[in-house]
C-alpha cells in the first residue's frame, strides 16, 4: 500500500491527519460553521492546534454546537460555568470575545449580512491556490480581513490567526506541492 504524502504539519498524530485529509482546506460555505472554525481559530491563539481538535467536541457541547443565538445569549452563570469546565479552553478574555462574536454574528445577519457571503467575499468566492512551496504566516489578504473583522468587534483575528483560518476553511488552498490533497480541497 502507497504511504500517503501529506503536508509537514499533519505528522504522525491520527487526529491531525484525520482533520488534514478531510477538512484542512475544503471550502466551507456554511455561516454557522464558518463562525465555530473562526471562534476555535481565535481559541488557539498561543496554543497548538492538536490542543484544540483534542478539546472540539467538548468546546461544541460547552459552547451550545455553536450556535450563535445560544451562545449570544450566555451571562455570567455561563461564562462561570465554561471556565470551571476542564474540558474547553479556559481563558476568560477568549470565552468573551466568543460570546461577543456571536452577538457580532447576529447583528450582520439582522442587517442582511449573510456571514459566508461575507468571508468569500474578500475573494469573490472563489479560493485561492498557494505555490505549496511557501507557506506564510499571514498575507496581505489577512491583514485586510483582520483588520476588517476588528473593525466589526472580533477580538482574536489578528492576521496570523485569520490566515490559518482561512487556510483551515479553504479560502486559500496551501496544502504543499507533495500533499495528496493538493487542489483537491475545493
Amino acid at each position: 500500500m502507497t504511504e500517503k504524502h501529506r503536508c509537514r504539519w499533519a505528522g504522525t498524530d491520527p487526529l491531525m491527519q484525520a482533520y488534514h485529509d478531510t477538512e484542512w482546506g475544503v471550502p466551507e460555505r456554511d455561516s454557522r460553521a464558518l463562525w465555530e472554525k473562526l471562534v476555535l481559530d481565535g481559541f488557539q491563539a498561543g496554543l497548538a492546534w492538536i490542543t484544540i481538535l483534542r478539546k472540539r467536541e467538548t468546546m461544541r457541547t460547552a459552547f451550545a454546537g455553536f450556535d450563535p443565538e445560544k451562545v449570544a445569549a450566555f451571562g455570567d452563570a455561563d461564562v462561570a460555568r465554561l471556565l470551571a469546565d476542564p474540558g474547553i479552553i479556559r481563558s476568560r478574555a477568549k470565552i468573551a470575545a466568543a460570546i461577543d462574536g456571536a452577538r457580532i454574528y447576529l447583528a450582520m445577519a439582522e442587517r442582511g449580512e449573510d456571514f459566508s457571503a461575507y468571508c468569500w467575499s474578500f475573494t469573490d468566492g472563489v479560493p485561492l491556490r498557494g505555490d505549496g512551496v511557501t507557506f506564510p504566516t499571514s498575507t496581505p489578504l489577512s491583514e485586510a480581513v483582520s483588520k476588517d473583522l476588528k473593525r466589526r468587534g472580533f477580538r482574536f483575528v489578528g492576521p496570523t490567526i485569520v490566515y490559518a483560518w482561512m487556510q483551515a476553511i479553504g479560502i486559500v488552498d496551501d496544502h504543499s506541492a507533495a500533499c495528496f490533497r493538493r487542489n483537491s480541497a475545493g
